[in-house]
C-alpha cells in the first residue's frame, strides 16, 4: 500500500501538459503513441498477434473454433467466446495485491468477450467455442485498448470472420484539453478516462467505458477524437494484414486480391 502511494506521488510530480501544449512524453494532445504489430507469432495457436503501443505491449493467442468443452454453455445456433486476460507481474512498476489484480482481470476478460461477441460472426460456427488468451507483457497505459486491437489481429490471423475490424482508443480531459491515447501517467491525472471500441467503417460502437465523471461540454470532442483514433489504428492494422497476406501468397506463388 505504501509502495503504491509513493509511486503515485512520484508520478504526479510530472507535468501532464506543458505551457507549450506538449504532453509528458513529447506528444501533442491529438497525437497517438507509435504503434507496432505482428501476427502469427505463436506457432501452436490458430491465430496470434502482438501489438505495441508506446511502451504497452500485449500478446493475444486464439484457439478455435473447436468443440465446446462445457456442454452447459454450448448453444446450438452459434459459437461462444471465452476470454482470459492476465497481466504479467513484471509488466508495470506498481505491485498490487493478487486479489485486486484478479478482480480487474476478470472484469477486462468479460469486457473483451462482450466486445467481440458483437463483432464476430458467431452463427457461422454453431455448437463451437473460440478461446482468446490475452497477456499484457508490458503496461504503460491503455492496456484494455491495446488488448482489443491485438485480439482483432489474432482473430483475423485465425481466419475467424468478423463484421469489421474492432479498434479501441482512449482519451482523457486535462485542463479542458482532450488527450488522445493516454499513457500510464495520464491515467493517474484524476481526469475522466474515456475508452471507446468501434467498428470503423460503420462507426458502430461495440464498447464504451467511462471512469470518473465527464462534463457534457467535453463529451463531443472526446468522442470525435477517440473515433478518429480508432480509424487511424484500423489503417495500421489493415496495412499489417495486407502485408502478411502478400507474404503468404508469395510463398505459394499466388497473386492475392487486396
Amino acid at each position: 500500500h505504501y509502495f503504491i502511494q509513493s509511486n503515485l506521488r512520484c508520478q504526479m510530480s510530472f507535468e501532464i501538459l506543458s505551457p507549450e501544449g506538449l504532453r509528458c512524453d513529447g506528444r501533442r494532445p491529438h497525437e497517438m503513441r507509435k504503434l507496432k504489430c505482428e501476427v502469427g507469432v505463436a506457432q501452436d495457436a490458430d491465430g496470434s498477434a502482438i501489438v505495441e503501443q508506446g511502451y504497452t505491449k500485449v500478446l493475444v493467442t486464439v484457439y478455435g473454433p473447436h468443440e465446446c468443452e462445457n456442454r452447459t454453455k454450448r448453444t446450438n445456433d452459434k459459437a461462444i467466446i471465452c476470454c482470459s486476460y492476465n497481466k504479467a507481474t513484471f509488466s508495470t512498476g506498481i505491485r498490487m495485491r493478487k486479489m485486486i489484480t484478479d478482480k480487474k482481470s476478470t472484469e477486462v476478460s468479460v469486457m473483451i468477450q462482450n466486445t467481440f461477441e458483437a463483432a464476430v460472426l458467431l452463427e457461422k460456427f454453431p455448437k463451437s467455442q473460440i478461446d482468446i488468451f490475452v497477456q499484457v507483457l508490458q503496461g504503460d497505459g491503455g492496456e484494455r485498448c491495446v488488448a482489443i486491437n491485438a485480439t482483432t489481429l489474432a482473430l483475423i490471423n485465425a481466419g475467424i470472420p468478423m463484421k469489421d475490424y474492432v479498434c479501441a482508443c482512449a482519451a482523457t480531459i486535462y485542463q479542458d484539453t482532450a488527450l488522445l491515447d493516454i499513457n500510464h501517467l495520464e491515467e493517474f491525472s484524476r481526469g475522466p478516462l474515456f475508452m471507446l471500441a468501434v467498428m470503423p467503417k460503420s462507426e458502430q460502437i461495440v464498447q464504451l467505458q467511462l471512469d470518473n465523471r465527464l462534463h457534457n461540454d467535453h463529451l463531443d470532442k472526446v468522442v470525435k477524437q477517440t473515433v478518429q483514433g480508432c480509424k487511424d489504428i484500423q489503417l495500421l492494422l489493415d496495412r499489417k494484414i495486407k502485408e502478411k497476406t502478400v507474404e503468404a501468397a508469395a510463398a505459394y506463388d499466388i497473386k492475392p486480391r487486396i
